[in-house]
């Protein structure tokens, strides 16, 4: 994350969600964060389908399982620095608070 943008989450003078609100920058990492885990789990599924037959246990439930290891995968790759989409949601959302 740039200096800019650290600097930016962290000030104390952070402008209001909305009348009489308050921001809170955790809030709105998290909030990034997680839409930039939810892209990246649909990138994954794409890349990584799940194979025709039977899973672990001959069930059936290797979909479910490829689409539930997609979406931790996802996760770690978004709290690990993800690849830009969360800095960059982050800042629209920033300037979204500028503007109300």
């Amino acid at each position: 994350m740039s200096a800019a943008l650290q600097a930016q989450i962290t000030a104390p003078d952070a402008p209001a969600a909305g009348p009489g609100a308050s921001v809170r920058p955790d809030a709105l990492r998290a909030s990034a964060q997680e839409f930039e885990a939810i892209f990246l789990a649909q990138v994954l599924a794409h890349l990584n389908p799940a194979p025709a037959g039977d899973g672990p246990g001959g069930s059936g439930d290797h979909g479910l399982f490829n689409a539930m290891f997609n979406e931790e995968m996802a996760k770690l790759i978004s709290r690990s620095g993800g690849v830009g989409v969360a800095d960059a949601v982050l800042r629209e959302m920033l300037k979204l608070q500028e503007v109300a």
